[in-house]
């Protein structure tokens, strides 16, 4: 198989890039640094598939066309294209100028739907392939310093669902998946943009990239559902913001903001990637390890229900069998 990921030279991204290398797919990456993406294009060819760097700004729609006519000339037909590229900004609302938020939104929203385009172009003619729509808790559950980032995931939200009706109608067999993440441990919080004085954190708990990446890929070659949620925080998030929004808005009015903060204060030369890329040796993790969750068991679980179904099932047969027997 044939697959995209954008946003893949660090976090999340890369982490998916490698696992779909691992279960044997040839991968090309899409993301804005050089040499961070031939380092992850490395750990890609050392699992014996092709990978492809390329260096592109989702953006840029434009760009991420003639990426994908490359990808196709050199790799072959895309079958899964994965749409993960972000860029946040911690700040209140009213400190952010329009030149940021349209920056953070081009490529949090834009750069799904430039994704999105390149690739369905390609996949209805031959009827056929899948796109994930990377989402997340906070595409149901707007959070506060993170405007920017919570009304592009909406904004993919609403997209994702009035495209996949589209499909639909024209009775299309391109799939397409919207995978909504829990906080993750990536170096996203050491490079955004952040007026606020302190370092930023994932609000716990916090889980490895690679959790997420297990479910991307999962989406991607098996897209059955129309969404999926990964972790029980997201699950919480969602219900929860559906049962009573209006409390979790004064909740998150007082610990929104100190949940998101650290006590160490930014330094000063603290790297910002929003406008250009940031350098760095940054991986798929970031600093949270020490406190991070390398599995999700609500993911496990979601990822192996039908199974958990069966042995559910077969546990109720064998336990009515025997309080039968004992009452005969």
């Amino acid at each position: 198989m044939i697959v995209v990921v954008t946003g893949a030279s660090a976090g999340v991204g890369r982490a998916t890039a490698r696992e779909f290398a691992r279960r044997g797919c040839d991968v090309a990456i899409l993301a804005r640094n050089q040499a961070r993406l031939e380092t992850a294009a490395e750990e890609l060819r050392a699992h014996g598939v092709r990978a492809l760097p390329i260096v592109a700004d989702v953006a840029d729609a434009n760009a991420i066309e003639a990426a994908a006519e490359r990808i196709e000339a050199e790799l072959g037909p895309i079958d899964i294209w994965v749409n993960n590229a972000m860029a946040t900004i911690f700040a209140p609302f009213d400190r952010v100028t329009p030149e940021e938020f349209r920056r953070s939104t081009e490529v949090t929203y834009l750069g799904q739907v430039h994704g999105t385009m390149a690739a369905l172009s390609r996949m209805k003619k031959r009827d056929k392939g899948t796109i994930v729509n990377v989402g997340s808790a906070l595409a149901y559950r707007a959070i506060p310093l993170q405007s920017v980032y919570c009304g592009a995931k909406f904004a993919v939200r609403g997209f994702s669902d009035s495209l996949r009706t589209e499909l639909i109608h024209d009775g299309s067999a391109v799939r397409l998946v919207m995978v909504h993440l829990p906080a993750i441990n990536t170096p996203q919080f050491d490079w955004a943009l952040n007026k606020m004085g302190k370092r930023p954190q994932p609000v716990p708990p916090i889980f490895q990239p690679e959790v997420p990446a297990r479910a991307i890929v999962d989406a991607g070659l098996h897209p059955r559902r129309r969404e999926v949620w990964v972790g029980l925080p997201t699950v919480k998030a969602i219900i929860a913001n559906k049962l009573a929004p209006g409390l979790l808005d004064r909740y998150l009015a007082k610990a929104g903001y100190s949940g998101q903060l650290t006590d160490e204060p930014l330094p000063a030369d603290a790297p910002v990637n929003l406008f250009k890329t940031a350098d760095g040796d940054y991986g798929a993790h970031g600093r949270f390890d020490d406190r991070a969750h390398a599995i999700s068991y609500e993911a496990v679980a979601a990822r192996h229900r039908g199974a958990i179904a069966l042995a559910l099932l077969g546990l109720g047969i064998g336990l009515a069998g025997l309080f039968g027997r004992r009452r005969g």
